[in-house]
Formats: structure tokens, C-alpha cells, sequence
């Protein structure tokens, strides 16, 4: 007997109905130079050389980790998508470049059209949070692949800047100051960590209310990344900005010291920001030492600008009134290695 594709797991009509759902959020994205539409092999995007005379693109690729094993417990798929192009834009825009376009590429084992257009949704999202156009990406569906109900996500963000303008980090100097711009929460890393000290250690449920929270352990944990494209672009030309980190994965000491010249480092002032309580829930609830905290987490700073000292005041104002969360959390010190965190 003939047998057919659907049969061996891949059902072509649910990706042609997927399409059909998505294309009408994937135009919102869409900029001026976006020259072409939805369903072609590849996306061509069009630069500005009035506004980029002299152009260097900027890439970044990333994708969302083991926070999806929150997203399939608690059967919720509307953010994961804007925690997939934070994770790519935020590092694309510490070397000073306006996101331009992004490309998502979606594995399932089976696709289920109106679950994946949730997904969609939350990429949609992002792109407008960073201003860059959404223009193509990759649905595979690969039976016996994945387990049931789930998939995985990675993007591809696309930037540019002048090349005068290019942010380095080569600037900073003994003395800078450093600004701490709030997290939403825990973002898009350690989710190893959290789910072996909630769920295996501390046996709580996905959908259990969290009084220190204030809300359920899903919406907590589903609290989607904080995009920082704004925050840089309303500090550009106001303040000179000689290097920009988003922390990640590795947290403060970790990402901190990628942009600093040689025999530079920084001591990081603690009580100087406020630490989330879900910090302090993981902390507690895992015996986990403060130290292997700031290692993981970001501990509630999730991107850092290095100014000079007398533009603190005025960066601070900038970004408390364009709805960013921001202190004053450092300083750049003579030093190797190491980052101090008192």
C-alpha cells in the first residue's frame, strides 16, 4: 500500500494554514526597506546609505534555552518569542547598531498551526519592541524528533552602524562610571539552575502561587526579556556611551569584562539596585551561594552602559524617564581579571 507524508508525521496543510495565519503579523514588522513578501526562498532588505554612509553589519544569532521547558509545563507560548529576539538584538546593539531584520527558525515534531502562531505572536512583539523587521525564518517539522508538544526556537538578528560610531569599549577609562539598567526578572538564562531548585528540590507546581512573587510561578518565570534598543537610542547623542554589555548567561562578572580594555576592571556596588525577590526565592530555596548567584543570574541588572562620571546624572534622567529602571552601580578601576562586587 502507498503510504504518504502526512502518514510519516509531516503535515503539509497544517504548515500551509500556519503560513496563511502568521503573514498578516509578520507585515506589522515590516519597515520601509523591507523590499520583499512573505513566502519567497530568501528576504531582501534594502540599507539607508543617507542615514549609513559608511555601513557595517552587525550579526547575532542566540536562541532561548531550557526556559521552553517553562513554556510546555505551563502550555503558554505568547513571550518566548520576544525572549528570542531580546537575546539576539540586546547583543547586537552593544556595539552601538540599529536592529534592522530577523530570521526565526522553528523545529517541532509535530506542528500544530494555532500553538506555533502563539510563538510567532511573541516574536512579532519583539521585532516592534526593537524596531526591526521580521522578514523571514524556518519551520521544520521532524517527527520523532522532538517529544510531544514541543519544539525549539533560534534567531538571527541583522544590524548596522557607522563605523565612526562603532562601540567598542576601547574608550573606557579608570574612573567611568557604570549604569545598571533593570531586568525584567530572570530573563533567558539559568533556567537549569531554576528548574533543579523549584520543581526537583523545592517540589513546587508551575501554576503555585508565589506570595514573595506576587503572582503565579508561571508568570514569573514566563516574564519575558527586556529589549534595551530604546535605552541606547535615547541616550545616542546625548551621551557619549563607551560601552554597552547585556548579561547574560555568566552574569555581571562574566559578561562585564568582555568590553573592557586591558588593565581595566570594575567593583560592582550591590545595594545599589534592587535584587528581585525570585533571586532571593532561588537563593533560599536551593542553598545556593550568593556568589554562584551572580555567576548564573543577572541578579536584576540586565544591561549595563559605562559613561563618563559627570553624565550620570543626566543618563539616568534620560532613561527613568523613557520607562527604564536605572542606577548607578559602579565604577571602572585599574585591575585584571576579576570583578569586585561588594
Amino acid at each position: 500500500m502507498s503510504i504518504t507524508y502526512k502518514q510519516a508525521g509531516v503535515d503539509i496543510n497544517e504548515a500551509d494554514k500556519f503560513i496563511k495565519m502568521i503573514s498578516p503579523l509578520v507585515k506589522t514588522t515590516f519597515r520601509k526597506e523591507v523590499l520583499t513578501d512573505i513566502g519567497l526562498f530568501a528576504g531582501l532588505f534594502r540599507l539607508d546609505m543617507k542615514k549609513y554612509r559608511q555601513p557595517v553589519l552587525v550579526s547575532g544569532t542566540d536562541g532561548v534555552g531550557t526556559k521552553l521547558k517553562i513554556a510546555f509545563e505551563a502550555n503558554r507560548h505568547d513571550t518566548v518569542g520576544i525572549d528570542l529576539v531580546a537575546m539576539c538584538v540586546n547583543d547586537i546593539l552593544t556595539l552601538g547598531a540599529e536592529p534592522l531584520f530577523f530570521l526565526d527558525y522553528f523545529a517541532v515534531g509535530k506542528l500544530n498551526a494555532e500553538r506555533a502562531t502563539q510563538v510567532i505572536k511573541g516574536i512579532v512583539e519583539g521585532c516592534r519592541q526593537a524596531g526591526c523587521a521580521l522578514i523571514g525564518g524556518e519551520t521544520a517539522e521532524m517527527p520523532g524528533f522532538y517529544k510531544k508538544n514541543e519544539y525549539d526556537l533560534s534567531g538571527f538578528a541583522v544590524g548596522v552602524v557607522n563605523k565612526g560610531e562603532i562601540i567598542d569599549g576601547t574608550e573606557i577609562k579608570e574612573g567611568d562610571s557604570i549604569i545598571g539598567v533593570a531586568s525584567s526578572g530572570l530573563h533567558s538564562n539559568g533556567f537549569s539552575l531554576v528548574r533543579k531548585v523549584l520543581f526537583d528540590r523545592a517540589k513546587m507546581k508551575i501554576d503555585q502561587y508565589v506570595a514573595e512573587l506576587g503572582c503565579s510561578l508561571a508568570d514569573e518565570l514566563l516574564k519575558p526579556t527586556k529589549i534595551y534598543v530604546k535605552a541606547y537610542f535615547a541616550l545616542k547623542g546625548r551621551v557619549k556611551v563607551k560601552g554597552m554589555a547585556h548579561i547574560t548567561g555568566g552574569g555581571i562578572p562574566g559578561n562585564l569584562p568582555r568590553i573592557f580594555p586591558e588593565n581595566k576592571t570594575a567593583v560592582i556596588y550591590k545595594n545599589q539596585w534592587h535584587i528581585h525577590p525570585v533571586f532571593q526565592l532561588i537563593q533560599t530555596a536551593g542553598k545556593v551561594k550568593e556568589s554562584e548567584m551572580f555567576k548564573v543570574f543577572n541578579m536584576g541588572i540586565g544591561y549595563v552602559f559605562i559613561i563618563d562620571s559627570k553624565d550620570v546624572k543626566k543618563a539616568l534622567n534620560i532613561l527613568n524617564k523613557k520607562g527604564y529602571r536605572a542606577y548607578l552601580i559602579g565604577e571602572v578601576i585599574k585591575g585584571k581579571g576579576k570583578i569586585k562586587i561588594e
